[in-house]
């Protein structure tokens, strides 16, 4: 992976040994994203700028510099990620004439786009965030992957537009204002993590997954920039597109995720792969081993002191697809170690995997620089327990009546959804803390909901949809990439390859769902054909931080002392009355989550961080 990042002058007057430094400061506040090499281009009259943090992977050698522009100079471009179809690509370029001069997957960017022809993006098969500037026609497209894999912020100010892999560098740009996005507040304390396109600023934007951005800046009026998405996941039941039968199906889905593995598996220097010993990981470590033969090294980390942890089976997985196998038992403290992790992020993550994540990213980076995980597999294919338990509650007549009557209206899938399953805390706890939510916010839980109460559709498959827009990208690929990218790892993922999604949103909800409790039906049968079945059905553990990691008792000491001090940064955006009661709530009996307390800490932390980070700027 990489770090990419540009700035655009189109009034702000930095000219062109202003525009250098300011580049060169946003390019390498992000060393850790590619500390092998770093780039940097400029327009001759300082009027545009772009630069690169290189994690080198496909050719190693200076011919993969970027920034990279065509022989003629017209088109550059920036890159961060991935085209695993690049070759294909790049003979089909060769053929009506074009010459390249590097092994890259890069190059071929530059003369894909010569038109700034967003339709060209469906051609890509990959992971990905580029900026590619056209100099004659001064515009520009940015372009993220259809899962939101690699980040791409965008910032606007007077006379100038900057964009970057992430947040810290956008703060290098003169005139940035880094006031507090009020919305992205209420969503971090409804999610804990701020969906796309919202940030933590109010003057920055993410670009969503599957979605590029166009700006024009030929003119002199300042340009709007125009995001408009390329792709996207809809699950619904297509039973014309696949199979009738379920073997069928299967072998197609074996036959796609092992051409998802293979196309991973290319790369110029040392290659793992993550084995938790959960379904995911473990099927995509069978495929390397038992179906192309090729020896991998596999990783895990485990916990002392507890049963909270999945090592041991990961272990087991191991010695049966004859890995070379590294494992490390770690005892890590949460309360120590949670002012690293909010150093760590860019923007406020609240999930409490992200420690342990990042422990495993360290631990595997001493013996490789690339390694694939099994990321994706339960947005995919079903796979969460909070999908079997609302599916659960929905076919539950007896007791969605009771809740009825407590409530006084009819329970819909919704209800039980967006409850402490999808949410940390509910919009009126949100409201009452915010002193309410704004129009656009309601108007957003109402979305939800709507998509949830669709009957036109399977509920697996609304669930799934909903997972892959918001928690997919914003939780998950943020916190792996955030986590990875802290000690320079590539991360790739398998399962969410353009063509097993594909496959994966034309299921039914029988290839997703079987009651009582077989959640990822059609993925698990695959898996059973080269792990014993016993294990494939043992009961999900997860990946978060485990009870003996942290005490009850320190880490409500921890929010007293912090979020509840006459410094704490939150109460500035919150009602303090209501902020303490919120707290103090959390040390009644049978009240205290984790999954709360956490979070959190997390957004208490980035808030001081980043105040700190502000005046130091002064």
């Amino acid at each position: 992976m990489c770090g990419i990042a540009g700035l655009i002058d189109h009034g702000a007057g930095f000219g062109p040994h202003r525009l250098r430094e300011v580049v060169t400061a946003m390019r390498d506040t992000m060393v850790h994203r590619g500390p092998d090499d770093a780039g940097l281009w400029i327009e001759t009259d300082g009027s545009s700028a772009l630069a690169h943090r290189r994690l080198s992977i496909l050719d190693l050698s200076e011919e993969g510099r970027q920034p990279m522009s065509d022989p003629e100079g017209s088109v550059v471009v920036t890159f961060n990620g991935e085209i695993y179809n690049y070759q294909s690509i790049r003979a089909s370029l060769e053929r009506q004439g074009r010459r390249f001069h590097s092994r890259t997957d890069t190059e071929v960017l530059p003369h894909l786009f010569e038109g700034l022809d967003p339709r060209r993006l469906a051609e890509l098969d990959g992971m990905f965030a580029f900026g590619c500037w056209h100099r004659a026609q001064r515009r520009l497209l940015l372009a993220r992957d259809p899962f939101g894999k690699k980040p791409l912020y965008y910032a606007t100010g007077t006379g100038w537009f900057a964009f970057a892999s992430e947040l810290h560098a956008l703060r290098c740009v003169p005139g940035f204002d880094d006031t507090v996005d009020e919305d992205a507040l209420a969503l971090y304390l409804l999610l804990q993590y701020i969906p796309a396109p919202w940030t933590i600023y109010r003057n920055v934007r993410k670009l969503p997954p599957g979605s590029y951005l166009i700006a024009d800046f030929s003119g002199r009026s300042t340009p709007e920039p125009l995001v408009q998405p390329y792709t996207t996941f809809d699950a619904r039941e297509a039973p014309t597109l696949l199979p009738r039968a379920p073997e069928d199906r299967e072998a197609v889905l074996r036959r796609l995720i092992l051409e998802a593995v293979d196309k991973r598996l290319i790369s110029d220097v040392p290659l793992g792969a993550f084995l938790s010993g959960g379904v995911d990981s473990s099927l995509v470590v069978a495929m390397i081993t038992r179906e192309l033969g090729r020896p991998i090294q596999t990783f895990s980390i485990g916990f002392e002191g507890t049963e909270e942890t999945e090592h041991v089976f990961a272990r087991q997985i191991a010695e049966h697809l004859g890995t070379d196998h590294h494992e490390q038992l770690v005892s890590p403290d949460a309360v120590t170690l949670i002012d690293d992790v909010a150093s760590m992020l860019d923007e406020p993550n609240g999930d409490t995997s992200c420690l342990p994540t990042y422990l495993l990213c360290r631990y595997t980076r001493q013996f490789v620089t690339v390694a694939v995980s099994g990321d994706g597999g339960d947005e995919m294919f079903g796979g969460y327990g909070r999908y079997r338990d609302t599916l659960l509650d929905a076919a539950d007549w007896l007791g969605r009546l009771r809740w009825s009557v407590r409530a006084r209206r009819w329970s819909r899938p919704a209800d039980a959804y967006l409850s402490p399953r999808w949410l940390m805390f509910q919009p009126e706890e949100v409201a009452d803390l915010l002193g309410g939510l704004s129009p656009l916010l309601w108007q957003q839980i109402q979305a939800w909901r709507d998509q949830l109460n669709d009957s036109g559709r399977p509920l697996i498959h609304r669930m799934r949809n909903l997972d892959v827009a918001t928690y997919l990208p914003g939780a998950v690929l943020g916190k792996v990439d955030r986590m990875s990218m802290q000690v320079s790892l590539e991360v790739r993922c398998p399962l969410l390859d353009r063509q097993v999604a594909q496959f994966a949103q034309s299921l039914s909800a029988a290839d997703c769902w079987r009651a009582p409790q077989d959640t990822k039906h059609i993925l698990k049968r695959l898996a059973a054909r080269y792990i014993p079945e016993q294990w494939v059905m043992r009961k999900k553990m997860g990946f978060g931080l485990p009870a003996s990691a942290w005490s009850r008792d320190e880490m409500l000491s921890l929010a007293g002392d912090l979020i509840l001090s006459s410094s704490g940064q939150l109460s500035r955006h919150t009602d303090r009355a209501a902020l303490r009661r919120l707290v103090e709530r959390q040390r009644f009996p049978g009240c205290f989550s984790i999954y709360r307390v956490w979070p959190l800490l997390i957004l208490e932390l980035w808030l001081r961080k980043s105040r700190d980070r502000a005046l130091s700027a002064v």
